[in-house]
């Protein structure tokens, strides 16, 4: 495969860079100092110019550049001009979208067809984006996130908070009654690959079948040498996994085999 990658320099962008590099493809990050992301002219000639097979969206606006109403530059406007360069190239568009599209409001566990409730924020934009790539490029695949699990701090993931957790309040912890969405970073990689040769729609990519926020924890603890200290409670009670069978993903006991057995 021979990819263009825009947040190549995430959690999941970097994860993806490497697996595509792993499996003897190539990936060409996308440079937003070198191709602006308000310039169409320059974007096709981009993309034009390496002829990927996909190009997948990851970027946010991470780090601010003072730019009025970035937000929905980066989410929305940027998201609906590269579906429409796909579509206009044959280049399957693949949008990285959020569980964030649902609010602590709604009623889990998601699955395709459960209507998106985020009405304002970062949830909200991309739901917007979700509907803009779609409107722009039928082809278009969409893939909700979770929470992401890497191996160590540094980025915005599972063990990264943790980290941080400790420093700042010398524990974690850890809701009985919360079901996060959430999967290894390196597995969500895998899977938006092959994602890239499936039907267009929307897929939720989730390894998080049945353990709740205390078990994950206290198994990423034992898998890291009981390096943190995990507090559990009932605070926090909301099932936010997202179920969809069609999404070729392991489940989180493959790589945590300490979970309990339910």
């Amino acid at each position: 495969m021979k990819a263009i990658i825009t947040g190549a320099s995430g959690t999941v962008g970097r994860a993806l860079r490497q697996e595509i590099e792993a499996q003897g493809g190539t990936a060409i990050p996308w440079q937003r100092d070198q191709t602006p992301i308000d310039d169409y002219a320059a974007m096709e000639a981009f993309v034009r110019q390496h002829q990927p097979d996909a190009l997948f969206h990851l970027a946010v606006p991470s780090q601010s550049t003072g730019r009025a109403d970035e937000g929905r530059l980066v989410n929305i406007h940027w998201t609906g001009e590269l579906a429409w360069i796909c579509r206009q190239l044959g280049i399957r568009f693949v949008f990285i979208s959020t569980v964030m599209v649902y609010t602590d409001d709604a009623v889990g566990p998601f699955t395709p067809d459960t209507p998106p409730d985020a009405a304002e924020g970062y949830g909200y934009e991309k739901r917007q984006a979700e509907d803009r790539a779609f409107y722009q490029n039928p082809e278009t695949v969409v893939a909700r996130l979770g929470w992401q699990i890497g191996e160590g701090a540094g980025s915005n993931n599972m063990i990264d908070f943790f980290e941080r957790q400790m420093q700042e309040n010398g524990q974690i912890t850890a809701s009985r009654r919360w079901y996060p969405a959430c999967s290894f970073v390196v597995d969500t990689a895998s899977a938006l690959i092959q994602l890239a040769a499936m039907p267009a729609g929307l897929y939720l990519v989730n390894s998080n079948t049945r353990w709740t926020f205390d078990e994950i924890a206290v198994a990423l603890n034992e898998h890291h040498g009981d390096r943190w200290r995990i507090v559990p409670n009932d605070d926090f009670v909301y099932d936010q996994r997202m179920i969809d069978p069609r999404v070729p993903i392991a489940p989180l006991n493959e790589r945590l085999p300490n979970l309990p057995r339910k």
